[in-house]
């Protein structure tokens, strides 16, 4: 049975997925995706705690509809992505990193616009996670700002030999292969370790 292991950069209605496959000291890229998280036709469940620009949305059921609807589109887009690795037979040997931006609890953010932002965060991440567990893959939450740090850690190799390998598999799985696809394959790796 094949090991694979699957970043997950998380964004506001969307996670930029790269799995790997082999082993911490020679991984292979084998897929770059976009798991959908919210509902293209419902242009709210991209930012479902906003109302407009700069302005929180304060209406509890209309924030319950939208959780729904990215429940729903979570739960589908995670269940294609895991088969499209290997499906049933492969989920006791997949494991996951969710890189995040922040993990900051949204009741201790003053800022109403930018506690918008916490929640949709903590929401998308605890999602994606939820689904992933549903379909048994074992996931950890990485901050962005310590990947590096953790990488090194964890891989045992330099920040630049990491950078370097990392820049690599955007040849194996095609673009685009920008900072997030990095930081999900970055944290893919750490996944594998």
């Amino acid at each position: 049975m094949k090991r694979i292991a699957i970043g997950f950069r998380v964004k506001s209605g969307h996670a930029i997925a790269v799995a790997l496959s082999g082993t911490a000291a020679r991984p292979l890229a084998v897929l770059r995706a976009d798991v959908a998280l919210s509902d293209p036709d419902v242009h709210e469940t991209r930012q479902p705690y906003h109302d407009g620009f700069y302005h929180q949305q304060e209406d509890p059921r209309e924030i319950a509809r939208r959780v729904r609807i990215i429940e729903r589109c979570a739960k589908e887009s995670v269940a294609a992505f895991v088969e499209s690795i290997g499906g049933r037979g492969a989920r006791s040997r997949v494991r996951a990193a969710l890189v995040v931006g922040s993990v900051i609890d949204p009741a201790t953010v003053g800022n109403p616009h930018i506690r918008a932002h916490a929640s949709e965060g903590r929401l998308f991440r605890t999602v994606l996670a939820e689904e992933l567990a549903a379909h048994g893959v074992a996931c950890e939450v990485v901050v962005e700002k310590a990947l590096t740090e953790k990488a090194v850690a964890e891989i045992g190799r330099s920040a630049a030999e990491i950078q370097r390998t990392v820049a690599g598999f955007g040849a194996a799985v095609g673009n685009p292969w920008r900072a997030d696809e990095k930081a999900a394959a970055t944290g893919a790796w750490i996944a594998l370790c």
